[in-house]
């Protein structure tokens, strides 16, 4: 595609009437939204008509910053954010603008408590009797309970079911089904 003259002016009434640079690509035709930004900056296009909801024409800005007498910085003050006016809420639809760029809103959202988990009652947390590794038998629950390179270590000791190292409630820790693994991953 080449940038005619009709097609350069089209672009510089479309840029002044405030559309994106999408917008104008799309109006053109045959042209992406990164050549229409190329183009506008090649032909030094002045920046957008502003809408009516900006605070001030920039005319008054920048006679009030010419008649502002120069201050000196306060990095104290900008290291606390003593002397900041609070920012004005902004509405919750519209997204945050910095210059002409429109930012993607950003969503806070609150944490929803936890779920309690649902007791049955046959998952009852049995009393440990704490057994230390001499004391284990074929019918004692084997779940280890600390560090082993500690005094304090010791197994769970509580009896259990044949065939099985661990106790009812320590079985049921040890041997999830697989789509509950899956789940909790």
């Amino acid at each position: 595609m080449s940038w005619t003259d009709e097609r350069v002016e089209k672009l510089k009434q479309l840029w002044s009437e405030g559309l994106s640079a999408s917008q104008i690509a799309n109006q053109l035709g045959g042209v992406s939204r990164n050549a229409v930004i190329g183009k506008v900056h090649r032909l030094s296009l002045p920046g957008r008509a502003k809408s009516t909801s900006t605070p001030a024409p920039a005319a008054t800005r920048a006679t009030a910053r010419n008649t502002a007498p120069p201050r000196a910085p306060n990095f104290a003050a900008r290291a606390t954010g003593a002397g900041r006016r609070p920012a004005a809420p902004q509405p919750q639809s519209a997204p945050r603008t910095a210059g002409a760029t429109a930012l993607k809103q950003e969503m806070v959202a609150e944490a929803a408590p936890a779920p309690r988990p649902q007791s049955s009652p046959d998952n009852v947390v049995p009393i440990m009797k704490k057994v230390a590794l001499t004391e284990l038998t074929e019918m004692t629950c084997k779940w280890p309970v600390g560090d082993p390179t500690q005094d304090d270590f010791y197994f769970c000791g509580c009896d259990a079911p044949e065939n099985t190292p661990y106790c009812t409630y320590h079985a049921k820790l040890a041997y999830q089904p697989a789509s509950e693994r899956r789940r909790a991953s």
